[in-house]
C-alpha cells in the first residue's frame, strides 16, 4: 500500500494532522469539534445546500462550507466565531420561515436535527410574517409518507436513492421556495421500499408507515439485533414499547452494515404480532389439531418418539433443522438427534454449499474467508450465480459503494438479470444453470460454450488475471466440483483471494457450522473421523454412529413412501421447501412434530405443533454468510411460545425419564455457546466483543482439503427470495406484502431489465 500523505492545519487554535484530501468537516468530527450540517452525509456526493457548516478560513474573505472544503497544509480554520454563529443562526431562521412548528405531533420530534440546531442556534422570534406555504401530506406507498412543508431540501433522500441504492426513485421539482421532492411516478414510489430515505432525512419530511403517530422516541426501549431474514447479518435497532416492536432502523450506523437496511430489515418485523401466530401447543385429536397444555404436548411427543424408537429403531426417525434458529439451538438439535434419538438422519435446507467451500479450502479457510467489509474494500469482485440485489441486498450495497468510492471492478457470470449488473466492468451471460460450467472454463479453459460466450469468458479471464486482492462471491449454483474449480482459479490471482458463499437466510451458515448435516459434526468434522465422533460423543454423553444419515430431501421422500416413521421438524417448512405439498399426511409417518410460529404447510400435517419464539424473542448467536457471528437479544417477551432451545432441553429430560438418551444439561444459551467456543473448530471468538455489539469472524474449516467431496444432487438449492419475500416467514410480514412492489413481478424477471450488461 502506498504511503498516504499527511497535512497539518490549525482548527480552533489546535494543530491537527490528517490524511491529504480529508474534508474539514470530517477532520473536525474526528477531533470532537462540532460543525453542524443538514445536507452533508458521509459517502454521498457533496451538496453544500444547507449552508449550516460555514466556517472561517484565515485570509479568505467569505465564510466557507466545511463539507466541501479540503484540508490543506498550513490552513487556519475557526468553527465557533461570532460571524460563524450569526451565519448559522440566520440559516436556521431561513429554514424555519416556511417550516411548520408541529414538533409535538411530528414523528421526528425528539430526534430531529433541525430541532436540535434550533435549540442551539435559533432565535426566539422570526422576522418572517408571511403565511407559510402548505401542501397536504402525501402517501407515496404503505411504508413511506411525505410532508412537503417540513422538507428543508437537503437532498439527502435523492442522493441516497440515486447513488447508494441505484434506484433513482426521487427527484426535485420546481425551483426556489416552491421546490419539492417528487417520486418517480406521479404520487407514488416505484422503488425497492428500502426506507433509506426515511432514516437519512434530518427532519420529519419523510416518515415511516409502520411507526407514524405510534409513540415518541423516548418512550421506547432499543434493542440491537441481527436481522432475522437474509444471510447478510445486518444489525437492526428495534424500537419496543409495551412488548411490541414498533419500528426498526440503524440510525446509529453501528454494526457491519453501517447505515444500510433493506425493506425486510426495516419493515419486516411485524410477523411477531401477526394474528395467525400459534400461541399454545396443538395436538391432533380425532384428526384435528386441538389446543393442549405444554405438559400434555411434551408427554405425547416423548411417549410416541419412544414407541417409534423401540419398534423401528433410530434410523426410522428423521430430524430437519432450520436456517433461522440460533447457533445454540442448532447445536442442541444436533446433540438431540445424535445423542438422545441416536440418528444421523439430520439435515436442513442448504441454500449454499458451505461444506463444499470448507472442503475445497481446507486449512486455508482461516485466511481466505471474505467479510462484508472485504467486499467494499476489494480491488475487484467476481460474482457468480446470485441475484444479490434481491437475495443479498447488503452485499449489493457493498459492491455499489466500492465501485463508487474507489472504482472497484465488478465481474459477473450469471444466467439471470439483476440490477447490480449495471455496475459490471465485465459480464458473461450464460444459459440458466450454466454458471458452474463457466467457472470450469475459467479454471481449465475448456467447456461446452459456443464462440461468443467462450470469447467473453476469455476476455474476462484475461482481465481477472491482472487483478489482485479479489473477493469471489457465489450462490447455490456453484457447489462441489465447481467450488474446487473456483478455488483453483482464485489461487492463480495476485494478492489474497477471498471467498464467500451466499446463502438465503439469517443462519444458513450457522446451521452448517453447527453440523445440521447427515455426514458432518459441528465445525465440518467428518462423521467418518473416529476421533471427532469420540470427542463429541464424550461431550454429549452418547455414542455417535459413523454411518451418514439421509439428506433432507431423502427424508421427505422416505416420509412420503413410508420408510421413515417419525420426523422432528424445528423451525422449517420442508413440505413447501421440497415441494411435497400434494401429500396430505406424508405417507406412513406415525409421528410428525413441528416447532413453528405459524401453521405452515408442514405444521398443518403435524401430530403435535409446539409454538416457537422468533429470533427477536430469544438470546443466542447467528452467523452470517461471511462467517461473522453476532449476538441476538430478546427484544420482546413471547406471549405463549417458547424458544427452541428450551423445548429441546425439556424434551430431552422427558425422554431421559423414559430411558431414551441422557438429558441435556445445558440450561442457557450462554452455557451452550461456551461449549461451542471450546469444541467447535473456528468458534474461539471473543465474547466481550459480541456483548459490546460487535461481530466476530469465525473460521470453521475442514482440517485438510477434500479433493473428492461432491454434494448430492438436489441437496443445495436457493429459494430465490427477493426483496419482499423471506421463505415461509415473508407471508406473515404484513407491511412487506402490502406494498405494490411485493404484488408485482420481482425485479429480476421484469422485461425492462433484460438488457443488463454494461461494458
Amino acid at each position: 500500500m502506498p504511503e498516504v500523505k499527511q497535512v497539518t492545519f490549525t482548527i480552533n487554535d489546535e494543530k491537527l494532522t490528517t490524511p491529504a484530501g480529508t474534508l474539514v468537516i470530517e477532520a473536525a468530527k474526528g477531533k470532537g469539534i462540532e460543525v453542524p450540517s443538514f445536507c452533508y452525509y458521509p459517502g454521498l456526493s457533496l451538496q453544500a445546500a444547507c449552508r449550516m457548516c460555514l466556517v472561517e478560513v484565515e485570509k479568505t474573505p467569505k465564510l466557507q462550507t466545511a463539507c466541501t472544503l479540503v484540508a490543506v497544509e498550513g490552513m487556519v480554520v475557526k468553527t465557533d466565531t461570532p460571524q460563524v454563529h450569526k451565519a448559522r443562526k440566520d440559516m436556521i431562521e431561513f429554514l424555519l420561515s416556511n417550516h411548520p412548528l408541529d414538533c409535538p405531533v411530528c414523528d421526528k420530534g425528539g430526534e430531529c436535527e433541525l430541532q436540535d440546531m434550533t435549540f442551539r442556534y435559533g432565535l426566539d422570534h422570526s422576522r418572517f410574517n408571511e403565511e407559510k406555504l402548505h401542501y397536504p401530506e402525501e402517501k407515496w406507498s404503505p411504508l413511506v409518507y411525505y410532508d412537503a412543508p417540513r422538507c428543508i431540501l437537503c437532498f439527502r433522500c435523492v442522493r441516497v436513492c440515486d447513488e447508494g441504492m441505484d434506484v433513482k426513485a426521487l427527484g426535485v421539482g420546481a425551483r426556489g421556495v416552491n421546490s419539492v421532492i417528487l417520486p418517480n411516478k406521479p404520487g407514488e414510489l416505484a422503488c425497492e421500499e428500502c426506507g433509506m430515505c426515511i432514516d437519512i432525512c434530518p427532519v420529519g419530511a419523510l416518515t415511516s408507515g409502520t411507526y407514524r403517530y405510534q409513540t415518541r422516541p423516548w418512550e421506547m426501549k432499543y434493542v440491537a439485533d441481527p436481522c432475522t431474514h437474509c444471510s447478510n447479518g445486518c444489525k437492526t435497532t428495534l424500537g419496543v414499547r409495551n412488548n411490541e416492536i414498533l419500528r426498526a432502523n440503524n440510525r446509529d450506523q453501528s454494526g457491519i452494515n453501517g447505515e444500510f437496511l433493506c425493506a425486510k430489515g426495516r419493515f419486516g418485523f411485524d410477523f411477531t404480532h401477526n394474528p395467525e401466530r400459534v400461541r399454545q401447543p396443538l395436538v391432533r385429536r380425532n384428526g384435528k389439531l386441538e389446543p393442549a397444555s405444554w405438559e400434555d404436548a411434551l408427554e405425547e411427543i416423548a411417549r410416541r418418539l419412544k414407541q417409534v424408537h423401540e419398534k423401528h429403531g433410530p434410523n426410522a426417525i428423521g430430524v430437519i433443522g432450520s436456517n433461522h434458529t440460533t447457533n445454540e439451538e442448532n447445536y442442541l438439535l444436533n446433540r438431540f438427534a445424535r445423542g438422545t434419538l441416536g440418528t444421523n438422519n439430520i439435515d436442513h435446507h442448504r441454500s449454499a454449499d458451505y461444506v463444499g467451500l470448507a472442503a475445497a479450502l481446507g486449512p486455508k479457510a482461516k485466511d481466505a474467508q471474505a467479510t462484508m467489509a472485504d467486499i467494499y474494500k476489494a480491488n475487484a469482485v467476481l460474482l457468480i450465480g446470485n441475484d444479490v440485489t434481491n437475495q443479498n441486498p447488503f452485499v449489493a450495497w457493498q459492491i455499489r459503494t466500492g465501485v463508487r468510492h474507489h472504482q472497484a471492478r465488478l465481474y459477473v457470470i450469471n444466467g439471470q438479470p439483476s440490477k447490480i449488473h449495471r455496475q459490471a466492468a465485465h459480464g458473461v451471460e450464460t444459459a440458466k444453470g450454466g454458471e458452474a460450467a463457466a467457472v470450469g472454463w475459467l479454471a481449465r479453459s475448456e467447456g461446452p460454450f459456443e464462440k461468443p460466450v467462450a470469447d467473453s469468458l476469455a476476455e474476462m479471464k484475461s482481465a481477472l488475471e491482472k487483478e489482485s486482492d479479489v473477493v469471489i462471491l457465489f450462490g447455490a449454483d456453484i457447489q462441489g466440483q465447481a467450488i474446487r474449480d473456483l478455488v483453483a482459479l482464485g489461487s492463480r490471482l495476485g494478492g489474497t483471494t477471498r471467498y464467500m458463499a451466499l446463502g438465503d437466510y439469517s443462519n444458513s451458515r450457522g446451521a452448517a457450522d453447527m453440523g445440521i448435516l447427515p455426514d458432518r459434526l459441528p465445525g465440518y468434522a467428518s462423521l467418518a473421523d473416529q476421533a471427532e465422533r469420540r470427542k463429541f460423543g464424550t461431550i454429549w454423553g452418547c455414542e455417535i454412529a459413523g454411518t451418514p444419515g439421509m439428506t433432507a430431501r431423502a427424508m421427505m421422500e422416505a416420509a412420503v413412501s413410508g420408510k421413515l416413521k417419525a420426523m422432528y421438524v424445528v423451525g422449517a417448512n420442508p413440505v413447501k421447501t421440497f415441494e411435497v405439498a400434494q401429500h396430505d399426511r406424508l405417507g406412513g409417518l406415525e409421528l410428525l412434530v413441528v416447532h413453528d410460529m405459524f401453521l405452515t404447510e408442514t405444521a398443518l400435517r403435524a401430530d403435535v405443533v409446539l409454538p416457537a419464539a422468533s429470533s427477536y424473542e430469544k438470546d443466542g448467536t447467528l452467523t452470517n454468510a461471511a462467517g461473522e457471528v453476532q449476538m441476538t437479544h430478546r427484544s420482546i417477551d413471547p406471549q405463549g411460545p417458547r424458544s427452541d432451545f428450551d423445548l429441546l432441553r425439556i424434551l430431552s429430560h422427558q425422554l431421559g425419564m423414559l430411558g431414551l438418551g441422557s438429558p441435556i444439561r445445558l440450561r442457557t444459551p450462554e452455557a451452550a455457546f461456551d461449549e461451542i467456543r471450546q469444541n467447535v473448530e473456528g468458534y474461539e471468538v471473543s465474547v466481550a466483543i459480541l456483548l459490546a455489539g460487535g461481530a466476530q469472524l469465525t473460521t470453521a474449516s475442514c482440517k485438510s482439503p477434500e479433493p473428492n467431496y461432491n454434494v448430492t444432487a438436489g441437496t443445495v438449492f436457493s429459494s430465490h427470495d427477493y426483496l419482499f419475500t423471506s421463505g415461509t416467514l415473508g407471508r406473515y410480514c404484513s407491511r412487506l406484502v402490502s406494498t405494490k412492489e411485493a404484488k408485482d413481478t420481482p425485479w429480476s424477471s421484469s422485461p425492462s431489465t433484460q438488457s443488463w450488461w454494461y461494458r
